[in-house]
């Protein structure tokens, strides 16, 4: 670095080569009030560290998703003496891992292992399409698994017998249902929760602390919700994808074949005046049981009375 960029004193071109923006860029946040003007020295104008520190508050909040609309009320807001810190707090918990998984790495080779050992060019452009796994730079043998329990449900369907074209496919229609709870469930919570934080002013820097306090308390809401929604729902969805593939008839636990039988409502409107409504099923049962066991009696009694004719002597 030359002598002018010393002891936090930079040009403008040692300015853009520290921050990573261009001169452009630098410029166009003048413009725009986001940076402040440098400071004049003769006849050349003179950045600060102040001003890096801001270059590198706006990449970050960049990288973050916010707009330069946004990014310049925040900074406002800072520089009205609000503070900034709860905001950068609200901003860092947000876009934290709303997850305790831990990204892997997995060669080429050992997914194609995991996957029978059969390489498949366009099940693999289908996962980073989707995510389920990311390329390493300047590597064409290796990935990245954000979440390993994704790739390992993959792999069990797999062995299954499910084909990985069916897979990417069911992920996609299930991940845009995921995302419209997802989105649903922040609409909730912004509407009975964080509206108050949500005005036409930006929230003091106590506001965004808070804010961000109940972001940690909700966050492991939502999947615990999903998560017993989704097991009740199998639960009931499951039972009746059994029962209608196997039809009128449905397993019992101890073995017993049911099959549906239709009577008469004047049989039934008799039964239950006899009986009542709770005692009709077991009242049906037991007569039916009672006439088959007449029935089987009254057979053996007369395959015995035929023996005894067929022994008597002529």
């Amino acid at each position: 670095m030359n002598d002018e960029s010393a002891g936090g004193a930079y040009r403008i071109e040692d300015l853009a080569h520290r921050s990573g923006a261009t001169v452009r860029t630098i410029r166009a946040y003048q413009d725009r009030g986001l940076l402040p003007r440098p400071e004049r020295r003769g006849r050349a104008n003179v950045y600060a560290d102040a001003h890096l520190a801001r270059l590198r508050q706006i990449a970050d909040l960049l990288d973050r998703g916010y707009t330069l609309a946004s990014i310049k009320e925040l900074l406002e807001a800072w520089d009205a003496g609000r503070g900034l810190g709860g905001i950068l707090g609200l901003v860092a918990e947000i876009h934290g891992p709303w997850t305790d998984e831990k990204a892997v790495r997995i060669s080429r080779a050992e997914l194609d292992e995991l996957f029978g050992g059969n390489p498949d060019d366009a099940a693999v452009a289908d996962a980073v399409e989707l995510g389920v796994l990311e390329r390493v730079a300047d590597r064409t043998d290796a990935y990245v698994v954000p979440s390993p329990q994704e790739l390992s449900v993959a792999v069990e369907l797999h062995e299954a017998g499910v084909p990985l074209s069916a897979i990417a496919g069911h992920l996609r229609e299930l991940r845009g249902q995921v995302e419209h709870i997802a989105s649903r469930f922040l609409e909730f919570t912004t509407e009975h929760v964080f509206a108050r934080y949500l005005g036409e002013h930006s929230p003091t820097d106590a506001e965004a602390a808070e804010a961000a306090s109940l972001v940690r308390r909700l966050r492991p809401l939502a999947q615990q919700t999903v998560d017993a929604e989704l097991a009740r729902a199998m639960q009931l969805f499951a039972t009746r994808h059994l029962r209608r593939h196997l039809g009128a008839e449905s397993a019992q636990p101890d073995g017993e074949d049911t099959r549906t039988l239709e009577i008469p409502a004047t049989t039934m409107r008799a039964v239950q005046s006899l009986v009542g409504a709770e005692g009709v099923a077991a009242f049906v049962a037991a007569a039916a049981e009672r006439e088959v066991q007449a029935r089987t009696l009254d057979q053996l009694a007369s395959n015995h009375s035929k023996t005894n004719k067929l022994d008597e002597p002529p």
